[in-house]
């Protein structure tokens, strides 16, 4: 039997049927009204899969800066639980590296496209898979699972617990203090970061501005591109 998750104050979890996206049914309820602090999850021993729906009272522009709370609390956690040799980073816009390779993802949606408009909602998922996905482990050298990565004590339910409380700790710094200290926890995590990319564009990531919209330099030129536009439309 897997056991249930404690959850801190403010936060609270619900568990998803089986076959049931975490994801789709937050946006579900997300619509229909739920408490924000509501994280939906999937009980499974192979993979986490959970989302956390949030009211923001800001403009998307700056609501949507949660993403990278979400991220940094993945690789904190991860940094708590597993061990203390295996490196975690982001590729941006949404994926998790653990050990250069991809190990998982987030996700977002929201009810407004436009960055200046107060969302009603935003749901933010996660999805981070535990034992390999191929009876083949080498198949793809680019990505890889956290049993593979010595994380084999780790549990998807002590992960989820962890995540929630690391995320509220950093919702609360975003809230009270702005994108500054959020944006300088996460640069380091980012091994893109100052390199040539050819996703979503092609240029060279600069880094993230006061926003937290990825500085894209092609040429001479300098452009903007905003995690808004990665959004999950519903």
């Amino acid at each position: 039997m897997i056991e249930s998750p404690q959850f801190p104050p403010l936060l609270s979890g619900e568990v998803v049927p089986k076959h049931t996206d975490p994801f789709d049914k937050a946006v579900s309820r997300a619509i229909a009204g739920v408490d924000s602090g509501t994280i939906f999850y999937a009980e499974a021993a192979d993979t986490l899969r959970a989302a956390l729906v949030l009211a923001p009272e800001t403009p998307l522009e700056d609501a949507i800066q949660a993403v990278y709370v979400a991220q940094i609390g993945l690789a904190e956690s991860l940094g708590a639980l597993g061990p203390p040799e295996v490196p975690v980073f982001f590729q941006w816009p949404d994926r998790i590296k653990v050990n250069g390779a991809l190990c998982g993802s987030v996700r977002f949606a929201t009810d407004v496209s436009d960055p200046k408009a107060y969302p009603s909602w935003l749901v933010i998922g996660i999805d981070i898979p535990f034992i390999p996905e191929s009876d083949d482990p080498g198949q793809n050298p680019n990505q890889t699972c956290l049993y593979e990565e010595g994380c084999g004590d780790v549990t998807p339910m002590a992960l989820l617990e962890s995540w929630s409380k690391h995320t509220l700790l950093w919702l609360t710094y975003l809230m009270d203090n702005g994108f500054e200290r959020i944006h300088n926890e996460w640069r380091p995590r980012c091994d893109s970061l100052g390199k040539e990319i050819d996703q979503p564009k092609s240029g060279v990531f600069v880094g993230l501005d006061e926003k937290g919209r990825m500085l894209l330099r092609q040429g001479v030129m300098t452009e903007t591109v905003s995690l808004i536009e990665f959004a999950e439309r519903t």
